[in-house]
């Protein structure tokens, strides 16, 4: 009976075996769907590649100087990225290593003056670097506050305290229109 059983348990297990193989589906190439991807409707447009930007020629200057002549205007750029770029350009002159004057708005405002400059086709507004006019000059107080008066012998606040500082020439007052002092008599000559 034994033998019997296991026959028939191998038998069942072989049908459902090759029936199961029938309901799997087979693996489809993926060129099938080529269609579908090519021409869906759900497409994600493709964005438009925009130029490559040009860097901008003028991203780190600003005018250190603009001065007005009667034969031609002067302008003094600089850069805040290289200490060492220094152009002094003129409206009379050509161009200096390719940067020209293109125009210049002039205002009676300390650091408002404008200058519009070019160099190969491009151009740029430039204006005074406003953080170096705000901040005070090395050695001179800040605007508006007045320095107390140096007394002969005494020295500067913040000076080496272990050397003593030279007094400092100070010149007589000189008057506008002098008047005619009056001359000493002259000695009596003893003849």
């Amino acid at each position: 009976m034994r033998p019997r059983i296991y026959i028939s348990i191998f038998a069942t297990i072989g049908i459902f075996s090759a029936r199961a193989d029938d309901d799997l589906p087979k693996r489809l190439n993926f060129d099938h769907y080529k269609g579908m991807l090519d021409h869906s409707p759900f497409a994600v447009a493709s964005a438009v590649v925009a130029p490559a930007a040009t860097p901008n020629f003028a991203k780190d200057l600003y005018v250190t100087s603009a001065a007005k002549a009667p034969d031609c205007d002067m302008v003094t750029i600089a850069s805040t990225g290289d200490k060492e770029f220094k152009k002094y350009l003129t409206t009379c002159g050509g161009p200096v290593d390719g940067y020209a004057i293109a125009n210049i708005e002039w205002s009676d405002k300390v650091g408002e003056t404008k200058v519009t400059i070019g160099k190969d086709g491009q151009f740029a507004t430039l204006t005074f670097n406003q953080q170096l006019i705000t901040q005070p000059l090395p050695n001179r107080p800040a605007p508006g506050v007045v320095p107390p008066p140096l007394q002969p012998g005494f020295q500067k606040p913040g000076q080496n305290p272990g050397v003593v500082a030279p007094t400092p020439h100070v010149r007589g007052t000189i008057q506008r229109n002098p008047q005619p002092q009056p001359q000493p008599p002259p000695p009596d000559a003893e003849q």
